[in-house]
């Protein structure tokens, strides 16, 4: 069983807790990591990489534990013993039921939404809610594209700010593939001097050019003189 609070994609086969080589990999509601485990795939094929789905409210807990080597986190995150490389940006949208007052709008403002019930916590039971037209959820526009339902319209809220997701990991985490998963999501190719080239490269022994014969020299430490061409 997965750890309290991850959650596995369907399709993706339950890892043994503890784990020597390769990447462990999560992701909060609304990430897509189809494209960064496609190329994995392609360059490192030998080299697993196993993604579980983390609930947003424990998103740092999984580095914590030592259970996750990295995790694409939604910010703000506590950033105390943590490195965290900002990804993209997430249109906020409010996410409610065909039959909610709101949804005969475009879009909404902040002032639309002070006049009606939004719940901002995403789970099973404030979809729920939204689905029976008590509630609206104001979420990022990518957890309502992932988890669309057909009784359900979202909206743009477009006065608030956007949401953050990030890549992030614990700075005393030890793995050496790191850099490498770093380096897809970033988008360098697989020649890129950061990748696997520089790590076989420091690995290799710098070749030597092989030393010149002695010269031999006549008694008394003198050369010998060449022999003359004859006319």
């Amino acid at each position: 069983m997965p750890p309290p609070g991850l959650r596995y994609p369907a399709g993706v086969s339950t890892p043994a807790p503890q784990h020597s080589a390769g990447l462990r990999i999560g992701f909060v509601p609304g990430v897509t990591l189809t494209k960064w485990r496609r190329i994995w795939s392609e360059r490192f094929a030998r080299v697993p990489l196993e993604v579980v789905e983390v609930a947003e409210a424990e998103q740092r807990d999984g580095l914590d534990r030592g259970e996750l080597d990295m995790c694409f986190v939604r910010l703000p995150v506590d950033r105390d013993d943590l490195h965290a490389i900002p990804l993209y940006d997430e249109q906020p949208v409010v996410w409610m039921s065909k039959d909610f007052l709101l949804a005969a709008l475009d879009e909404v403002t902040a002032q639309d939404l002070a006049e009606v019930r939004v719940v901002e916590d995403y789970g099973p039971d404030s979809i729920d809610l939204a689905v029976y037209a008590a509630a609206a959820l104001r979420v990022p526009l990518s957890v309502a594209r992932t988890e669309s339902r057909k009784d359900m319209v979202h909206r743009p809220v477009i006065d608030a700010d956007p949401t953050t997701i990030a890549l992030a990991w614990r700075t005393d985490t030890q793995n050496p593939w790191i850099d490498e998963f770093i380096g897809v999501v970033r988008g360098r190719t697989a020649n890129s001097s950061r990748t696997t080239r520089e790590r076989e490269a420091s690995a290799k022994p710098a070749k030597q050019r092989p030393a010149r014969p002695a010269q031999r020299q006549a008694p008394g430490g003198r050369r010998p003189r060449r022999p003359r061409r004859s006319r």
